[in-house]
């Protein structure tokens, strides 16, 4: 009996999972695409971008693409982004990356890692991601592609860890968007409590002598 090919949970459009379930590249350029903007609106992107291009998503194809027809491709309304000018150079340059060091084939990333360590620095490598998007990308693999590079769990760390919600690597349905949804506005105002606190204990009434005699 065929093994049930894992099915991501994203965008909220079928069409669009579906094409980030089976298509690596499409996977990256969503994790890419998912800052400043909601996660659905990211990771319907690399399924708008592929309707767009008139085309399947070839790293080879969107890298050897002239600057300003990928950023149109961005900017069509509606935009792929916010920032589709600088979202698209910073596609093109994962799909650059990914054809110089994996032939083209973002899958590689993962399925030649031997270990999770050396699958998140391979992931760190990429074109617009930074340590923490690495890590819940590792924790994405693991948790739900069934990617098993040994010690990728303490690699993604905290995101790797079972029974969180934490990040983007825990949704697999409504229920578990809602809750990770949850914690990140716990996360939020936590930010913001601590900000107004340090702002409070910068300006207490000998801070602010301080300040009067300095002028």
């Amino acid at each position: 009996m065929p093994t049930k090919r894992p099915q991501l949970y994203l965008s909220g459009d079928p069409a669009a999972d579906r094409l980030l379930s089976e298509e690596p590249l499409a996977l990256l350029i969503g994790m890419v695409l998912d800052q400043q903007i909601p996660l659905e609106w990211a990771f319907q992107g690399p399924f708008n971008l592929a309707q767009r291009l008139g085309e399947r998503l070839d790293a080879a194809a969107i890298a050897e693409m002239p600057e300003d027809e990928l950023a149109a491709a961005f900017a069509t309304r509606p935009a792929l982004h916010r920032y589709p000018a600088s979202m698209a150079k910073r596609v093109q340059a994962l799909a650059r990356h990914v054809v110089a060091q994996y032939n083209g084939d973002a899958a590689r990333i993962w399925t030649t890692s031997a270990t999770g360590d050396e699958l998140l620095e391979r992931v760190r490598a990429l074109p617009g991601f930074g340590e923490q998007k690495a890590k819940i990308f590792v924790a994405l693999l693991g948790k739900q592609l069934r990617v098993k590079a040994k010690g990728w769990v303490q690699a993604a760390s905290p995101f790797g860890e079972a029974a969180t919600h934490l990040s983007i690597a825990d949704i697999d349905g409504p229920e578990a968007l809602a809750l990770v949804r949850a914690h990140k506005r716990e996360m939020k105002q936590a930010a913001k409590s601590a900000a107004a606190t340090d702002d409070g204990a910068s300006t207490t009434p000998a801070r602010r002598r301080s300040i009067r005699t300095a002028r």
